[in-house]
């Protein structure tokens, strides 16, 4: 099996050379037991201006600030701005939300495009998920989350699947409990890049169309699975479609078949939002407020965890292909929302 932990997040009040060294343990014992660690991460509990993040870049762990309230993002906007690892998520679950909320979005894309891949809308996110932008500190301590997609290959059905993701949970279980600090699983379906690691490359390898897909159970029943069987959860614990890390979904996203409506359409029912969704500078503002109040009235309504992460090159124009730079995102010819 190929047994991909995306990220380790330490959740920490400040930052200590303890903190540091803590990650690097964990991170070589899920390796001994051959695990391979995509990244490390720290989430802080509060915004601090004065931490040197690209240093920690260098050491090869990202930098989460979590939640921030209207007010604070405001007030730590200027740092967030300048900096080249800091992900933040603006808090929207009880705001009256206007073009204002709409015109921070608008003012990435306008000064510094790439942190629109470190900044989302949060509705409702639970504390101690190691997922950024969506991180935000509840406590101290560490949580996991895997590339689960990897572990799909070579299975001929969903339960093959969810049986192997069960085992590996358990296996994490297992190794982390006697670790001081350990807070638990993040069983969210995190797809990336094509192949294997793909959730819609694994829809197609079960001989479902991506769109017919979206009308049966098969989300549902894994959104179910990784909800219940987890040995440990925390955090979000649901089905990411991330549009543009998931190249196969990008594909899909070209060809018309991932628009917004059915984006907030599987998410309500099995994921965790608007992930990655690309978005033009001349997308109409007032279109990004009204998605905004729409997925605030369903994550309330629903009590479910929801985001808004937009992203965009800070060039592409409605109709043109966009030019990330970012080996995580895949180019597409961005549509209007």
């Amino acid at each position: 099996m190929t047994k991909i932990i995306r990220t380790i997040c330490l959740f920490s009040n400040e930052i200590t050379a303890q903190d540091i060294e803590k990650l690097e343990k964990i991170s070589q014992l899920l390796k001994k037991n051959n695990f391979s660690i995509q990244t490390k991460r720290i989430c802080l509990s509060g915004y601090k201006t004065q931490i040197n993040d690209k240093e920690l870049f260098d050491k090869g762990i990202l930098l989460g600030l979590g939640e921030q309230t209207f007010e604070e993002l405001k007030e730590n906007f200027a740092d967030f701005l300048k900096s080249e690892n800091r992900a933040i998520n603006l808090d929207l679950t009880n705001e009256n939300i206007t073009t204002e909320h709409a015109d921070i979005l608008f003012k990435i894309i306008e000064n510094k495009p790439d942190n629109t891949f470190r900044f989302t809308y949060g509705f409702n996110l639970p504390t101690s998920t190691p997922y950024f932008p969506s991180a935000k500190f509840g406590q101290k301590g560490f949580s996991v989350g895997l590339q689960p997609t990897d572990l799909s290959e070579n299975c001929k059905n969903v339960a093959e699947w969810l049986e192997k993701m069960k085992i590996v949970w358990e296996e994490i279980d297992l190794l982390l409990k006697s670790v001081d600090g350990y807070l638990g699983i993040d069983s969210s379906i995190a797809p990336l890049f094509q192949d294997s690691s793909s959730l819609v490359n694994f829809i197609k390898r079960l001989g479902l169309d991506f769109s017919h897909s979206a009308t049966t159970d098969i989300y549902t029943t894994i959104s179910k699975f990784i909800k219940e069987n987890n040995p440990k959860p925390i955090g979000l614990c649901g089905l990411m479609f991330p549009c543009l890390e998931d190249f196969e979904l990008a594909e899909e996203y070209e060809k018309g078949n991932f628009n917004i409506e059915r984006n907030i359409f599987l998410s309500l029912h099995s994921g965790l939002g608007i992930d990655t969704y690309p978005i033009a500078v001349n997308q109409n503002k007032e279109r990004i407020t009204e998605i905004l109040k729409l997925v605030q009235q369903l994550s309330n309504k629903y009590k479910k965890p929801l985001s808004a992460r937009f992203v965009s090159d800070g060039k592409a124009k409605i109709g043109e292909k966009t030019d990330f730079k970012n080996q995580y995102l895949k180019d597409v010819i961005v549509r209007e929302l």
